[in-house]
């Protein structure tokens, strides 16, 4: 447990730090107003549709890099670092790729978004927003990559420092672009996109500089002939990516179809949706960073050969991320007013509708918290040992088969109504967590491979130059 705090704890508050600059963004467009407010909730879904899509090679250079240095004893060798080197690499390449189309779809954002009856005003106002937006998504999509390296090295702390710092740019940025200080424009939610994409693309200046000159970080060298194509790790981390790029978008697109469903029943309805789920991601970050850093050390433990290791990292991780998010669930539930007083102004009478529904979702969002916190822990779990095709079609049904159903029907046919969309959306989540925790449980049962050691010459010369 001790060992996964040391490597996890460090992770998780990076997650909830850089996710804190959606965070950043929400409460200080709700000061701007309701129509800004829900426009930010659609325009970033169509944002993380995006995100989830190059979410596949971030998530897959935990399992390739850690399984490879596991194969080792002690210090990496050569054959480890350039292994290592060559799945960062094409993560890299993979990212990059998938921005140009992924910019082109932004592009016909508005017209997706009044498809599926969003309001036309907060629709052009929504694609403004992501234009903006999309600038920094590469960068942050690199960044997590570099992060994950990092922590297959155990190198957590610089990573924490630089993102926290990247996040107070962005902080002072939004100030001074969405409310016009020290002399700039005002330029509302389009301020606030802009802040985001320059803080983007300076926390990955950051991280990559640190993985450049850290003295552990640079042996591995992981820039080194970064313009080279390596077809066959590129296929591997495709074959590996695209089943996590699918169960991401399947569970991500959940959260947003709701969000389109919510901006169907209502402006108001869809702004609080936005708030209480936004409490809810940023909860979802402490989990995340520990399933994380256990999916790191599964990994380590599967290359290594080593069941009780594997079996350990499982159980520590999951005790550990559940138990956490239980009590941040008992806060939302204890204090909902406090909470929704963060996002809107309660003394603004045009504020009001929009903070009774978010009174009403906070509670509801609490309680499924917690199986979204186990669901997360297994299939983080389950890439940490390469397995993701099953998860990816459990995944599927889980919130396809039965979550958004529910949603839709709960939402628009009983009377439960909005507050169905969430009943919905936990089912969904049990159900995953269900099929997951069998599937975690089985594939525990299976002995891992023994790995082949390897110790080659610390000090004899790298003669492949990938």
């Amino acid at each position: 447990m001790i060992a996964l705090l040391v490597l996890g704890g460090p992770m998780a508050l990076t997650q909830i730090i850089q996710f804190s600059i959606y965070t950043i963004d929400t409460i200080m467009i709700g000061r701007v107003g309701t129509d800004a407010l829900a426009a930010a909730a659609i325009g970033t879904v169509i944002y993380f549709l995006l995100w989830m899509i190059g979410a596949g090679p971030v998530s897959a250079v935990t399992p390739m890099v850690s399984q490879s240095i596991g194969t080792t004893i002690g210090k990496p060798g050569l054959d480890a670092r350039r292994d290592a080197r060559r799945s960062v690499r094409m993560a890299l390449w993979l990212v990059t790729l998938l921005t140009v189309p992924m910019f082109g779809f932004l592009l016909f954002a508005e017209d997706v978004l009044i498809f599926f009856g969003q309001d036309p005003e907060i629709s052009r106002m929504a694609q403004d927003y992501v234009l903006v937006l999309a600038p920094g998504l590469p960068f942050a999509l690199g960044v997590m990559v570099l992060r994950n390296f990092l922590a297959t090295l155990n190198k957590t702390m610089v990573p924490l420092v630089l993102v926290t710092f990247s996040v107070l740019i962005n902080a002072g940025l939004n100030a001074v672009l969405i409310f016009g200080l020290l002399g700039a424009p005002a330029l509302g939610l389009i301020g606030a996109g802009i802040a985001s994409s320059i803080s983007y693309c300076l926390c990955f200046v950051m991280m990559a500089s640190y993985v450049s000159l850290d003295r552990d970080g640079r042996q591995f060298d992981v820039f080194r002939n970064l313009l080279t194509f390596d077809r066959d790790r590129f296929g591997e981390l495709v074959r590996l990516s695209w089943p996590i790029s699918v169960t991401t978008l399947f569970e991500g697109m959940l959260f947003n179809a709701a969000a389109l469903v919510m901006g169907a029943i209502g402006v108001h309805q869809l702004a609080a949706y936005q708030v209480a789920l936004n409490v809810a991601a940023m909860a979802f970050m402490l989990p995340w960073g520990l399933a994380m850093a256990g999916a790191t050390r599964i990994g380590l433990a599967e290359g290594a050969g080593d069941a009780e290791a594997r079996q350990r990292a499982a159980q520590t991780t999951m005790v550990a991320a559940v138990g956490g998010m239980a009590v941040i669930a008992l806060l939302v539930t204890l204090l909902p007013t406090q909470i929704a007083h963060i996002y809107m102004r309660p003394n603004d009478p045009e504020n009001a509708a929009t903070i009774a529904f978010i009174l009403t979702f906070l509670p509801i969002a609490a309680a499924f918290m917690i199986f979204d916190a186990t669901q997360l822990v297994a299939n983080q779990l389950l890439r940490g040992l390469k397995d993701v095709t099953a998860p990816m079609i459990i995944t599927g049904v889980s919130f396809w088969v039965i979550g958004f159903p529910l949603c839709y029907y709960l939402g628009f046919y009983t009377e439960f109504g909005p507050n169905g969309v969430w009943y919905g959306l936990m089912s969904g989540l049990m159900a995953a967590f269900i099929g997951l925790g069998i599937r975690l449980l089985q594939r525990l049962r299976v002995p891992p491979r023994p790995p082949e050691l390897r110790q080659p010459d610390q000090d004899s010369p790298d003669l492949n130059p990938a």
